[in-house]
């Protein structure tokens, strides 16, 4: 891979390598950008096939999270970090306490929360050498699990599709189906059983499907064929790249809406989602829920602002649906434009020098 092309193509900033003999920490900070404010980053740890493979993952993610944090009105930038390694196998103190203090030498460049294969209990450790972590336990002075704010983004975006679409926000008696029963899935799956939809659900862990068919008799399917059931809504909420060139002829659902980040394998999939007539919430704006909590820690943490920021979403996605009709144009590049319009504007308001 040529890096510095691959940072040109997207607009990166900087990308910063980090390794510690001692504990065997590997990670990548990638940094997209910083005009709105310093870069809030998603920590994930995976077990990458290739060290490039984690650097796009970064490079991906790291600009997704600045269309994230700018779709939702927030001052800050986009970032991400990665860390190379088995999340069930070896997480160790000193592993995420050598990532803080690599952390601290970017002086509030960056900030962390948690993504896949982290949680809050590992932030604890972070903590210890540096201060720029957010979505840390309440005992330890965050605003908590940021799980259920993301599914309230996500089931909120949904209401916004359904209202679009069908006239009506209600979720009952549609169909939804959601693909992954992880951190976020199953808060959505809860959620959406309680408003008195028909849920299907699927994931790689049959356990966690056998757990949520107990729980609330919802129907379980396989991870890929649910990709192709007939449904209202089809909520993505595992890995990304689900929309891509052999799934999208297969999908038969009306509405995209869920909690997984680059859920279209390329971004000019959603023109032929729009002209299939599936009405696509662009993911950076469905999943922003948990974004919009942890960022809101380093204000001292309101949860009714965090609400009344998240319930804004339906607002957004719904004057983004519009545009899109009266252009003939995909709910992505709308959504984009908003953003990028934002950050031109932000640009230049801050050449004045204060």
């Amino acid at each position: 891979m040529d890096i510095f092309r691959e940072m040109a193509k997207h607009g990166h900033e900087q990308v910063i390598f980090n390794y510690d003999k001692a504990t065997g920490l590997k990670a990548i900070i990638a940094v997209h950008d910083t005009t709105l404010g310093p870069a809030i980053a998603g920590c994930r740890m995976w077990q990458y096939e290739t060290d490039e493979a984690a650097l796009e993952d970064a490079l991906r993610l790291s600009e997704s999270m600045t269309y994230k944090a700018a779709a939702a009105g927030l001052d800050y930038g986009g970032g991400k970090t990665v860390i190379i390694g088995d999340p069930a196998s070896q997480k160790t103190e000193g592993l995420f306490r050598a990532l803080g203090r690599f952390v601290q030498t970017l002086n509030g460049r960056v900030t962390l929360t948690e993504d896949v294969g982290t949680n809050a209990e590992d932030f604890v450790y972070l903590s210890k050498e540096t201060p720029y972590v957010v979505g840390l336990p309440k005992a330890y002075g965050g605003s908590g699990d940021a799980r259920d704010l993301t599914a309230l983004g996500v089931i909120t975006a949904m209401r916004a599709a359904l209202a679009h679409r069908y006239g009506s926000p209600e979720l009952r008696e549609r169909r939804i189906a959601v693909q992954g029963l992880g951190k976020v899935g199953l808060r959505v799956v809860r959620q959406a059983v309680a408003e008195g939809a028909t849920v299907m659900v699927a994931d790689v862990n049959p356990h966690a499907v056998g757990n949520a068919v107990a729980e609330w008799d919802v129907e379980p399917m396989d991870p890929w064929s649910i990709l192709e059931t007939e449904c209202d809504i089809l909520s993505p909420c595992a890995l990304g790249n689900v929309v891509n060139q052999e799934t999208l002829p297969r999908l038969r659902c009306a509405i995209i809406a869920g909690s997984a980040s680059n859920q279209l394998a390329d971004s000019s999939y959603a023109v032929q989602l729009r002209q299939r007539k599936i009405l696509y919430a662009p993911d950076f704006i469905a999943n922003s829920g948990g974004l919009i909590q942890v960022a809101d820690e380093l204000k001292g943490y309101r949860i009714d602002r965090a609400h009344h920021q998240i319930e804004a979403i339906y607002d957004t996605l719904a004057a983004i649906f519009k545009t899109a009709d009266e252009e003939d144009s995909s709910t992505l590049e709308v959504a984009m434009r908003i953003v990028e319009e934002r950050l031109a504007l932000l640009n230049q308001i801050r050449r004045i020098y204060r």
